[in-house]
Order: C-alpha cells, then structure tokens, then sequence
C-alpha cells in the first residue's frame, strides 16, 4: 500500500478474517477501486470529513428521514449517508443482473403457479405445509386472473458477498419492496455534495430504470386509456419508510394516498375526491398484503380498502404488487429453489443462495438438532426480527427450548448456513474502517424480461463487529456504484410520458384526506401563531411591570392572564376554582401551556397537532419548508431541554418561532396551488384565525373598564393582533374603544380586521365544489352568509352600548357568541361535505391472519 493512504486507511485491515471489498489478502487495493482510492486520499480525511457534515446537513435539511419504531431520539430519525459509495464494475454486474432477472421471472412463476394450477405441490416439488402454514398464503387470493403476463412486478433482492468471493441472494422481497427512493436520494446528495469522487470513475445512472418503472405503472392499467389514474397507498406517516412513500409520490407524480382515501363502489376503486368519485386503474402499494382488504383479510386493518380483492377479481384495478405476493418471501422456499428453477426453466441458479434446510422434512431435520450452534434459525412465517436465532451465541438452556419447539412444530423454522458478510470501507473518526454491508437490488417487469437498477441500497452495520445489518438496529447507507469502462452520460434524465400523467386539474381532483389535512394544516398553524403571539404580548406586559414571584398589582395583568385561558380554552387556568393559586405564580402556568402537549388548546399541543399534519401531506411541501419546519422544531426542543425559564428566556423564544411560522406560511403558498388545495389550506387557516379573534374581543371588550385600564387594554390588544402601528396610522389619536372595533371588527379594508377576514373565507368557500345538483346554495354557503349577515347586522353604537347594571357590552357579547356558533357551525358543515368518509365495513365470516 502506498505511503500516501496510510492516514486514511491506518489499521483497516487489522482484526478481520470477513471477505473484503477493497483490499486483496495482501492488502493491495483492488483494480476496481483504485480510481476511488486515489480520489479519496487526493480529496484527504479533513475534507472527507467536512463533506460527511455536508451530507448530513443536506440531508436533515431536505427531511430525509427513517422512522425508528421506540426510538428514544424521536420517530423521526435523519437518514444516515456515508460518504463513500460501494462499488462494483459492469463486468461482475452483468452477470448480478442476469441472476436478478432469472430470480424474478422464476418468482413471478411460482407466484402464478401458487394461486392457479399448484403443480410444484402436485409434483412433490414443494411439500404442501411450506406453502399452507405460510400465513403469506392467502386463500382469498387463489385463482384471480390478471390481465398482464407478469403477476411479480416489482422485485427487491437483498445481496450479500459469500464465502466463495461470488454474490448470494439472501432475502427476496416481493410485497412491497422499500428502498428505490432512498437509493435514489443517495445518488442525488453524493454527486451534488462530493461530485470529486466521481473524477475519472463512470458511473452507470438509473434513470433508465426510472423510466421504465413509470412506464410500468402505466401499461398495467386494466383499460387501455390514454391517462390511467395512478396512487400510491401508504400507511400513513408512522411507517417507517413512509419518507420514501412521499419522495416517489413528488418523483413521480402521482397522487400519495391512504386507505380511506379510496373506496370500492360497484367493484371498482374509487378516489374520494372534493367533488365526488374518480375511478383508480393502478394502486403502487406500500401496505402488506393482510392489511390490504378488511372484508377478506384482516378485519382489524384501518390500513386497506374494504372489498379491493372483488375489485382485482374483476380486473378493474392494477395493484403493484399484487395482493398474495408475501408468500414469495417464505425463506422455507429456499432449499426448493434449484429444483424450482430445474423444474420451470430447465436452468441453474445463476446466483447461489444460503445453503438452507427446512426443519419439516426428517433427514434435514435430524441434521439442524445435531449441528443447532452452527446455523442461524428463522421461522418460516416471521413478522418480527427478533425471530432470527444466532444459535452459536445461546446458551445451553435456550437451546434446548428451541430444540424442543423445532420437534413440536418442525415444519415452522428453516436453518441457514451462517455466513459472514463481506465488509466495504466506511468514513468513521476520519479514517476508514471496515463494516458488514448488504446490497439491495430492484427489477421491474418490461416486456418479456425485467429491467434491473444499475445499483441500489447500500446496508452497513452500526459497528464494526456488528452482525445485524438494519436500519432499524442503527445502520447506516451508501450509495451504490455499477463503474463501466465507456463513458457514462452524469446528468439523470428522468423524462414521464407528459400525457400520461393525473395531476389534479381543478379544486374538484383534490382527493378527500389530502384536503381534510390542508383544512386541519390551515387550522393549526392559525392557532399556533395567534397563542404564540398572545403569549408573547402577555410576556412582555410582565417584563414591563418588572413582574416577579410575588401577586402583581397590575389589573391589567390579571384581565390578561383571564383572557389567556378563555381564548385557548385550557380551563381551569386561571379562572378556575383555583385561580387565586395559580395567580400567585402566572409564570408557571404559562410555562405549561407552551410546553405541555397533553393540554388541549395549549402553544404546544397545538404545533404537535399541526405536526402530523405536516408530516401527512409531505409530499407537497419544498425543500425550504423542510427547512424552516426543522427550524422551528430544534428550538421546541432547545425550549424544552433547559432547566428553568424566564420571562426573557420565553420571549426570545416566541420571538424566533413567530418569525419562523410566519416564513412557513409564505412557503405555503408558494409550494401549492390553488386548484392543488391551497384553497383548504386558507379556508381552515381564516376560520381558526377568525375564531381565536372572536374569543379574544369577548375577553377583552366586552367588560367596560375606567379610562385608564381601557387604555392598557387596547394596548395589549392592538399590540397582539400586530396592529398597533396601523392604528396609529389610520386614526392619529388616543386609544379609543370605538377605532380598535372599527379596525379589528368592522374595517373592510384591513387584511387583519374580523369583517375582512370573514369575506375572504366566503370568497373562498364560493370556489369549493358545490355538490348540490340542483344548483342551489351549499350548506356551507348557508353558514357563512349568515356570519357576514350577521356582522353587519349591528351598528358600532349599538355593539358598544354598556349595560349599567351588569358593566358590560351585551349587545357585543350576544353578536360575537352567536358569530362564534356560526363559525362552527360553518366548520362542521365543511367537514360533512366535503371530508366526511364512509363508515367502516365489517366481515360477516371472521378470517384469522397470523401476524
């Protein structure tokens, strides 16, 4: 080895007896990656180590994220990217890629075979309880005739070095392959991070492969259209590739959608739209097959579309892959394989697999018991990772037990030779080291073949003795390099069939859920910047008193902390029976109501709530509105890991995130259009700002005060509303109740006044789709005409008229209680028009699904 390297590669080698990817036994770097080599040490480990922070910022920046099911860091872990890709050259790929198609077309045959003629059960070929205890197996499934050729469309195939030098398969994965996304963003933040370590090295791209996966989904539609509608079913937000659901859902240009988004009416699938129903051809699932159907499957499943199996039985619906496929991933096929391929394709193997023994036959039975501590141990139908066994690291007593369960239930567990996988060069501490890898694959069915990435997902373990390689368990990720010898094209031309698109034309494509979730977006933020922006106004009154521990004599503090709990409605607060108590303290309690998000109303539980909003629809939403999202978040947790607050601590802290929330609105509306949903977006927004801005008159205006408490009083009003100035401007006097009512209640010219807002919101429902056939007026449209009717139906005297018993303005009361009613009432309206789903179906015959 070079003297020049030794800093990056100082004891790469030491302590290792894996298979390596860089390093021959003599420790002489590999022909395939000396062109890297050279480029990592020109590049040097204090550069390498700048351009790994780039990457990680890149990536945070971007939102690229894993989800980490219990993870103390939170749900939402950045993804993790190592600076130095994995490589291999065309001419060992050619023959990978011969392998993954000869895998995927043989799969695709027992797929066939599996749910119509059964002749690999009928020739012996496969015993029946390798397919039959399989919970993959569905027997809904049995017999469905699909319009294409090809039944496995998509292919995953996890690989890993073996022994011998060559590539093994070591997992199949058919239902719903992850990682296509990830390998892509890989791609996109190396070459724009670190485009010198591609100097003098060509890369195959995959944008060929992109291509023809678009093209896929689009020639699987069962009708012969010109412009087949095509979604992408997700879970939901908590999944914990759900990142990637939303990146091919922006990659390609396809609604991202989640089982009560559609439904099934005359067997055929339908996308709840604003305006009514749109028929779905092809449905790219990211969902497992039990969860996919309720009525047939999985009862309990919230995850699918009750009755989509009758849908794909009458070929009126494509999905991808088709319902059943899991049964592809049963590792007791394994040691069949050969025989399989001998048996459909009169060939061998290409790629070799994990010698394998399923424990239901005797003689191979009889060889596990004998040997158990030299094999690692599956249950053939595992749904959890901790079903793995590593039985040479069990001690005696947990061998016998699971000796003891492979005799009751043999037929449950396969036993694979152990392996230990090659390692690649990782940048750790500025010096490369070796770690465990595991490559991941894709094909996808073209023509009478499969098309196959030029690369894919790159695996490493978490340390550098670390057995496991999962994301889950810690992970990390490499790009995936297939080097040629010819030159390769570095620019990606990712060019769709334009008329082959469905983007939504018009406010009525809108599906259902995403425009429930801009209204509720719309509503959240709008209460989170008005509490936000009242409790900072309140901070800064107690800043000017010179507040301290002790009860406050200032009246006009204590009229503001009462206003605090009746404009977020965290009741008891300090109107409660208690309120004496906590207005010995007022900081404490305002404290709670910024942090704490199990109080409904509160700063906190309101941005948690925008949150999964947020995380809902983020497949709209820029890379700068990551960006300041991320912003806002860091300072929440900033917030929240100090140990005591102040008055000056919290302000500060509102000042930054106002100014952040405000920047995330303009992103908004920038990031969508109108006919996108925006549209729901401003509707939910003006309804919950003009709510808040009800509730705060009442607490403020509708008590008469002397002159001076008055004045305090508008003060702080005006000055939470962001008004001051205005008013100062539009009326050059002192502070009179009748100008802050004009301008924050009846101005029709002032974007922030009450009147203003309430005209724009009944612009803006005019635009929604009016279901109503006949033509007339929508219920909506009922409600907001009688706000605006309402709101003019009194004159400024008549509102500000001060009952002398009671001391307060009645009259202003009744008209903001009965605006606030209307309000709601207009919400709901919305919510049942235009949100409202079908009720849940329920089997008349129980399926049990094992897990």
């Amino acid at each position: 080895m070079m003297t020049k390297t030794k800093p990056l590669f100082e004891n790469y080698f030491s302590e290792s007896n894996n298979y390596d990817e860089l390093l021959t036994s003599k420790l002489t770097i590999k022909d395939n990656w000396k062109l890297l080599s050279n480029n990592l040490v020109k590049i040097g480990p204090r550069n390498l180590a700048l351009k790994q922070e780039d990457i990680n910022w890149l990536l945070a920046e971007n939102g690229v994220t894993y989800n980490v099911y219990n993870d103390p860091k939170g749900l939402n872990r950045p993804w993790d990217l190592n600076v130095v890709p994995y490589i291999l050259h065309q001419n060992e790929w050619n023959l990978i890629e011969k392998g993954i198609q000869q895998r995927a077309q043989l799969l695709n045959l027992i797929l066939k075979d599996l749910y119509g003629k059964r002749e690999l059960l009928k020739e012996g070929i496969i015993p029946p309880e390798v397919i039959y205890a399989h919970s993959g197996f569905l027997r809904s499934c049995d017999q469905i005739e699909y319009k294409n050729s090809k039944h496995l469309l998509i292919y995953a195939a996890d690989l890993a070095r073996g022994p011998d030098g060559q590539m093994w398969v070591v997992n199949d994965r058919t239902q719903a392959p992850s990682g296509m996304g990830y390998a892509l963003e890989n791609r996109f933040s190396t070459s724009k991070i670190i485009p010198q370590l591609y100097t003098d090295i060509n890369v195959t791209q995959p944008s060929s492969f992109f291509n023809d996966f678009n093209q896929l989904l689009l020639n699987i539609a069962p009708t012969n259209i010109e412009s087949p509608m095509v979604v992408i079913l997700t879970p939901g937000p908590h999944n914990e590739t759900y990142f990637e659901h939303s990146y091919l859902s922006s990659f390609l240009g396809y609604p991202l959608v989640k089982g009560n988004d559609l439904v099934v009416r005359h067997g055929k699938v339908w996308l709840k739209s604003l305006k009514g129903l749109k028929q779905v051809d092809v449905i790219l699932r990211r969902i497992d097959d039990s969860f996919m159907d309720p009525l047939e499957l999985r009862e309990d499943s919230y995850l699918g579309v009750a009755g989509i199996l009758e849908a794909v039985r009458l070929n009126n619906v494509a999905i991808v892959n088709p319902i059943g496929s899991g049964i592809l991933e049963n590792p007791a096929l394994i040691p069949f394989m050969e025989n399989i391929c001998k048996y459909f394709l009169n060939e061998k193997l290409i790629l070799p697999q994990i010698a394998s023994w399923w424990c239901g036959q005797e003689k191979e039975r009889k060889h596990v018991l004998e040997n158990l501590s030299a094999f690692v141990l599956k249950r053939i139908d595992r749904s959890k990772r901790e079903h793995i066994y590593f039985c040479e690291f069990l001690d005696k007593k947990a061998l016998k037990n699971l000796k003891k369960e492979i005799i009751e239930n043999p037929y449950n567990f396969v036993a694979q030779q152990k392996i230990s996988f090659s390692t690649a060069p990782n940048f750790v501490d500025s010096k490369l080291e070796p770690r465990k890898i595991l490559c991941r694959t894709f094909a996808v069915a073209k023509n009478d073949s499969y098309s196959v990435m030029p690369g894919g997902l790159v695996r490493v373990a978490a340390e550098r003795e670390e057995l496991f390689v999962s994301n889950q368990r810690g992970g990390t990720s490499k790009d995936f390099w297939i080097i040629n010898n010819n030159p390769q094209p570095y620019l990606q031309n990712y060019s769709w069939n334009k008329s082959n698109t469905n983007p939504s034309t018009t406010i009525n494509d809108v599906p259902s859920n995403k425009a429930e979730n801009l209204f509720w977006s719309g509503r959240y933020l709008g209460r989170t910047l008005v509490t936000a922006r009242y409790l900072r106004m309140v901070l800064n009154q107690m800043a000017q008193v010179q507040y301290n521990t002790r009860e406050p004599d200032s009246e006009n503090l204590k009229i503001l902390y009462s206003s605090i709990t009746k404009i977020t409605s965290t009741f008891p607060g300090f109107v409660g029976e208690n309120a004496e108590e906590v207005l010995k303290n007022p900081l404490k309690e305002i404290e709670s109501l910024i942090t704490d998000e199990t109080r409904i109303g509160s700063f906190a539980q309101s941005m948690q709530s925008f949150n999964n909003s947020y995380y809902s629809l983020r497949n709209l939403w820029s890379k700068d509105m990551w960006r300041v999202f991320d912003g806002i978040q860091k300072h929440i947790r900033k917030l929240k890991e100090e140990d005591a607050h102040t008055i000056f601590t919290l302000t500060t802290f509102f000042d930054k995130i106002i100014t952040r929330l405000i920047a995330f609105m303009a992103l908004i509306e920038e990031s969508i259009l109108v006919r996108q949903g925006l549209l729901l977006y401003f509707i939910g927004l003006e309804l919950e700002i003009s709510a808040m801005s009800i509730e705060k008159f009442r607490a403020l205006l509708v008590i008469s005060h002397n002159e001076d408490l008055t004045y305090e009083v508008l003060e702080s009003l005006l000055n939470s509303h962001e008004s001051l100035n205005i008013y100062r401007y539009s009326y050059k006097s002192y502070l009179s109740i009748e100008n802050v009512v004009n301008l924050l209640i009846l101005d029709t010219e002032y974007s922030r006044s009450l009147t203003y807002r309430l005209h724009r919101l009944k612009k803006d429902i005019n635009k929604l789709p009016n279901t109503n056939k006949n033509g007339e007026m929508s219920i909506c449209q009922k409600n907001i005409d009688a706000v605006i009717s309402k709101i003019e139906s009194l004159t400024i005297e008549d509102m500000l008229q001060v009952n002398p018993t009671s001391g307060m303005r009645e009259n202003l009361d009744y008209l903001l209680s009965e605006l606030s009613d209307l309000l709601h009432n207009t919400s709901l309206s919305i919510s049942d028009t235009y949100f409202n789903h079908s009720q849940p179906q329920k089997q008349l015959v129980n399926r049990k699904i094992a897990n």
